[in-house]
């Protein structure tokens, strides 16, 4: 498959590790990824804090830069967040249909339409749950509240995981709780989300796990602050990051120069 990657800003900005390791896996599946250029947010920190108006142009060029994918060009469209994807599905043609732009809001529907949260293309367009990684770490996985309640990527990021050979896969204790995060909720509520992060830490400790995984890089960085300033000795990554090396071929990390899976 010709696969276009959607890297996000916060994977862009901050973690570029995450897509790094997205383009990775679906390169050593045998699959073409390509980057294009003129992509920039997908607009869902302007809606989120109810910023339409503001929000419309980068809708604009969300749809203007992705758009090659209805005429064919590629597959697909991936996404290395939950988050992202779900704001893309059900946040774009919102915006548009709010400001009289039907047809914007009809070409952004059908982008939504081929675009593919990572474990949902690999799982359910790819159709699978062992992609080869090796990963002899013990892990415990987030499942964030956008992958969860609006992409509803369901348990196919636990599938995959399940499949990593070497790894120690542990449970989460009161996984669906949020972990305080929320965008602009950690700034506006500091309080509650500190409260609601120290629940989240407590869960994750109690794993003793060494990774904390998750599919959406804004809770694992609000996550691993946490676990930074207590010094809990664990580290967090994206499930990309878990998938994207082999025992004989471990990924390293341009980003980190780390190698992973060893």
């Amino acid at each position: 498959m010709k696969i276009a990657l959607f890297a996000t800003c916060i994977g862009d900005a901050q973690f570029p590790q995450a897509p790094q390791a997205t383009v990775h896996l679906l390169e050593r599946l045998g699959h073409e990824v390509v980057f294009p250029q003129s992509q920039a947010c997908c607009g869902q920190m302007h809606v989120n804090t109810g910023y339409f108006k503001e929000a419309l142009p980068i809708i604009e060029n969300h749809v203007r830069t992705f758009e090659p994918v209805l005429d064919g060009e590629w597959d697909a469209i991936v996404v290395p967040s939950g988050s992202c994807t779900g704001s893309i599905r059900h946040q774009q043609k919102l915006v548009a249909d709010d400001a009289g732009r039907t047809e914007l809001g009809k070409k952004a529907q059908a982008i939504a339409g081929k675009t593919y949260e990572l474990s949902e293309l690999l799982v359910d367009v790819l159709g699978l749950e062992d992609v080869g990684a090796y990963f002899p770490h013990r892990v415990t996985y987030h499942p964030t509240c956008h992958s969860m309640r609006v992409a509803k990527v369901g348990d196919k990021p636990y599938r995959l995981l399940q499949n990593v050979e070497g790894i120690d896969f542990v449970p989460l204790p009161e996984e669906k709780s949020c972990c305080g995060f929320g965008g602009t909720f950690a700034m506006k509520n500091s309080g509650t989300s500190t409260a609601m992060l120290a629940d989240k830490m407590t869960n994750i400790a109690s794993t003793k796990a060494e990774i904390l995984c998750a599919g959406d890089y804004s809770c694992l960085m609000h996550i691993g602050g946490g676990l930074s300033r207590i010094r809990a000795g664990i580290r967090v990554m994206h499930l990309a990051e878990i998938l994207a090396g082999t025992k004989d071929e471990p990924w390293v990390s341009p980003s980190t120069n780390t190698t992973l899976g060893v």
